[in-house]
């Protein structure tokens, strides 16, 4: 499975490179291979590049979604961010690096869920948080 085979998401705002698991409705694990060919590095910072902490959060919430669509249950929604609490930066992350990703679903109806996400390099923690997310459809109604 490709991330784009569940997500809406496309370059180039799509932050999930590989899916390496998911149990629907339940956690996935993925990575987010950057290249240094990525726009952002060129401003964050000029002669040192750093991956900005929000788009690490992005990739997380990302994972997260396709955990939750993953699961037949979701079909024709789309998880939005509600909000994020508890979000720790730990480690920079620079171009050629592989930022590892895994998700865990807590709660989760049928409009709303949690999850916490951490984001690593090789054994290091570069980020970690708890997301909440709200359930949308996935088209605008045309009423």
């Amino acid at each position: 499975m490709r991330p784009t085979d569940v997500l809406p998401h496309r370059d180039p705002f799509l932050f999930v490179s590989e899916i390496v698991s998911v149990e629907p409705g339940r956690s996935a694990t993925g990575r987010w291979h950057l290249t240094g060919e990525e726009a952002f590095f060129a401003g964050h910072f000029p002669g040192r590049p750093t991956l900005p902490g929000v788009l690490m959060l992005e990739s997380l919430a990302q994972l997260g979604g396709i955990a939750v669509l993953a699961d037949r249950r979701f079909s024709g929604r789309l998880p939005l961010f509600g909000g994020v609490d508890r979000a720790r930066f730990r480690r920079q992350v620079v171009p050629g690096e592989t930022l590892e990703l895994e998700i865990v679903v807590g709660r989760l109806s049928a409009r709303a869920g949690t999850g916490h996400g951490r984001a690593y390099v090789g054994q290091q923690t570069a980020c970690e948080a708890d997301l909440l997310f709200v359930l949308v459809p996935a088209e605008d109604d045309p009423a």
